[in-house]
Parts: C-alpha cells; structure tokens; sequence
C-alpha cells in the first residue's frame, strides 16, 4: 500500500475535525450539565428512620417546590431531599398524583436555584438528551444521548394511561426516577421515570409541559382533580358508513356495556348499546380517551355535552362530571 502525502494529509485533516467535533460535542454537554445540575436533588424517602426508596427530583421554583415522580414519594411518611451543594433538608409532600406518576414536595431552604425549562412541544427525534439524576445514590451521574421518539404512551402504577411520554436513549437506572431530561441548552424537556428493563436503551420520561401543568394543579389543589361518569365500557371500532354518515374523522368510541344507577351517565340517560364519541368539544376515541378528557379541574361539576351513537343515530346529552373517589370511569 503506497501512502501518498494527499492522502497522509486527507486522513490528518479527518482526524482533526473528528477531534474537534467530538471536543464540541464534549462541550456542549458539560454546559448544559453544569446549568442544571444545581437544579438536582436526590430524595430519600425513610420508615421507622431507615431508608424505605429513594430517587431523584429537580428544583422547580426558588420557593422551593421540587418535582419528582409520585412513585419515589407516594405514601411515604418521611422525605428527605439533598441538594449539589451538600445540604440536606425535610420534605414536605405538597401533592401527589399515582396516575401521572407526578408528584410535588417543598423544602424551605435559601440560595437556590431552580431549572430551566424549556418546550417539550418543540423538541424532535435526534435531537440532544442528557439524563441527570442519582441512580443509586450516586449524586449527580450523568448520561446522555438522543430523543429516541415522541408521543410514546406508558401506564402508570395505577393503572391509568400517561400519554405524551419521551423516549430516550440516555441510560437511567433506579434512583433516576424525578430527575430532568434536559436538552443542549439545559433546559428540562421532560421528567424521567421509567425504562423498559428487558432492552436496552429504551427510557421514558413525562414530557416537561405536562409536568408543569400537573403540578401547577397539585401545587394549587394538593391532587388532581379528575370526573366521573359512571360507565363501563370497551373500545370500539366505528363502522365505516357511520363514519361517513355523521362525517365523524374518529375510527374509534367506547361501546357502553353497563351504567351505574344514580351516577352522572344515568341522569344523562346514557344506555348500554350506546357508543361514546365526544365530550363537549374533544373526541373521544377509546376509555383512555375518556380519562384524558376528564382529567383537569374544569370537568368536574361542569354541566358538559356527551355525543353518542345510538342506533346508527347521532345524539347529544347533557352530563355533568362529578369527582371521580377511587372509582373507574
């Protein structure tokens, strides 16, 4: 093989930019850590004065509200929080919701500095994820890679469906519950919480607005208000030429099985055989559809239109949406 001083100087410059990409992807790495990491905390949640879980969380205001996952702090009766700095403090929990798996807790402490947030709307697969958290107490680790995907769905502990979740290549481990997925800017895109354990680099976590705006309401309301209706249901597909009939864009309803006596969908005169499509202005388009929908503070007690198929016709009811005690929709 015969080297000639354009290719000895072709393979130099290759290497050259190669270095210098790598040192500016380095760096734009470090910035964004060295931006949000003040913002982490690691949470610690105690029983009887022993360690019972612990996880991860980011300082959201400087009054002190901190963000985390319901499933690091739900039910515990002592919550520790410790901030980059080495303080550490007692949590109080301001509000917990299992069927976002978010959760709020406050501390009271001075000097600190809460993260940036940026638009999880405006964020696109490729892109630039960096995790931070402490997997297993291991304050402040570091992992990073890309938005894998956008608008996954996950279940929550409870049961419920959480839409609008990211996907992430960035590895997270236990610990990293609550902690920020950030983006080159640091700023947070969204809230880790959960990983798939049988692949590899397959992580999720709760997109940042959507965790601005539950927590909005637990920090107002201490829970979410969700309404209930009173139905048992299943998805259904909508038959085509009732699609073109009603000139519905939806393929799929809930197909009502059963209503309970005395509950909201009773007093609207909803009927099992009927077919939901719509509440107020929002389709409809499965019984998680439904939970989507119900779930904010303006549905509850609010007097709202159900749309129904019934019979190949299309008809309109009132209902209003009472708060939903532990019961299914």
């Amino acid at each position: 093989m015969i080297c000639t001083m354009s290719s000895l100087s072709s393979l130099a410059r290759f290497v050259a930019d190669d270095a210098a990409g790598a040192d500016s992807y380095s760096s734009v790495v470090t910035a964004a850590v060295d931006r949000a990491s003040p913002s982490v905390v690691g949470i610690e949640v105690r029983a009887g004065g022993r360690q019972a879980g612990s996880g991860s969380g980011l300082i959201a205001t400087p009054d002190g509200f901190i963000f985390t996952n319901s499933h690091v702090v739900h039910g515990a009766r002592e919550i520790e929080a410790a901030l980059l700095d080495g303080r550490r403090y007692r949590a109080l929990l301001v509000g917990d919701d299992p069927d976002s798996d978010l959760a709020v807790i406050r501390i009271s402490a001075n000097d600190l500095t809460p993260i940036a947030f940026g638009d999880s709307a405006a964020i696109r697969p490729g892109q630039l994820a960096i995790a931070l958290g402490n997997p297993f107490g291991l304050q402040t680790t570091v992992t990073a890679g890309i938005v894998s995907a956008l608008g996954r769905t996950l279940r929550s502990q409870s049961g419920r469906l959480m839409d609008n979740i990211i996907q992430t290549d960035a590895a997270l481990n236990p610990g990293n519950s609550g902690g920020p997925l950030v983006d080159a800017r640091g700023q947070v895109i969204g809230v880790n919480t959960a990983i798939v354990a049988a692949g590899q680099g397959i992580c999720f976590a709760i997109a940042a607005n959507t965790a601005k705006h539950i927590a909005s309401l637990l920090i107002r309301d201490g829970k979410i208000h969700r309404g209930y209706v009173g139905i048992a249901g299943s998805d259904v597909d909508i038959p085509r030429f009732l699609q073109r009939l009603h000139g519905l864009a939806q393929q799929r309803g809930i197909l009502v099985q059963s209503v309970e006596p005395s509950s909201p969908a009773s007093r609207a005169g909803i009927e099992p055989g009927d077919i939901v499509i719509a509440l107020g202005t929002q389709a409809v388009e499965g019984v998680d559809g439904l939970h989507r929908v119900l779930t904010g503070h303006d549905r509850v007690d609010a007097p709202t239109t159900v749309g129904l198929l019934r019979r190949n016709e299309r008809v309109e009811r009132t209902i209003i949406p009472s708060e939903a005690l532990a019961r299914t929709n």
